[in-house]
């Protein structure tokens, strides 16, 4: 079975660090590329970050993030990370990964070709 898990979320200030791990389960994440997005209550799902597999490979992140968030990943450990700094209130969200079976971010940030969706981890921004 393939399980993506999410973990990392929890309650930060405004201004503050965290940094979000999907771990695969079940199969490698070496050859497929892996999408962070969020959802907020009573909002669409949007896509946050994206990173191919090979060297050299893809990165694109929501312009709403740019700058702020990091994407990265550590085949050998079978895991993406999503680096988040600056956190602001408008971030509080469910955090999920996904993988996608073609290796690229192209037209990515609406998660159309990405499956095996984690359960998600609560980021809450707040003073």
């Amino acid at each position: 079975q393939l399980q993506l898990v999410e973990s990392g979320g929890g309650l930060v200030q405004p201004g503050g660090f965290l940094r979000l791990s999907c771990r695969a389960a079940g199969f490698t994440l070496d050859g497929y590329a892996i999408g962070w997005f969020r959802q907020a209550p009573g909002k669409e799902r949007e896509g946050v970050s994206c990173i191919t597999s090979r060297v050299g490979g893809d990165i694109k992140h929501a312009d709403s993030v740019s700058g702020r968030f990091t994407i990265s990943r550590d085949n050998a450990e079978n895991t993406v990370y999503l680096q988040m700094k600056s956190l602001k209130p408008e971030d509080t969200a469910v955090y999920y990964c996904a993988f996608r079976s073609s290796d690229t971010c192209d037209n990515w940030s609406h998660g159309l070709g990405f499956g095996s969706w984690g359960r998600g981890t609560q980021v809450t921004v707040s003073s």
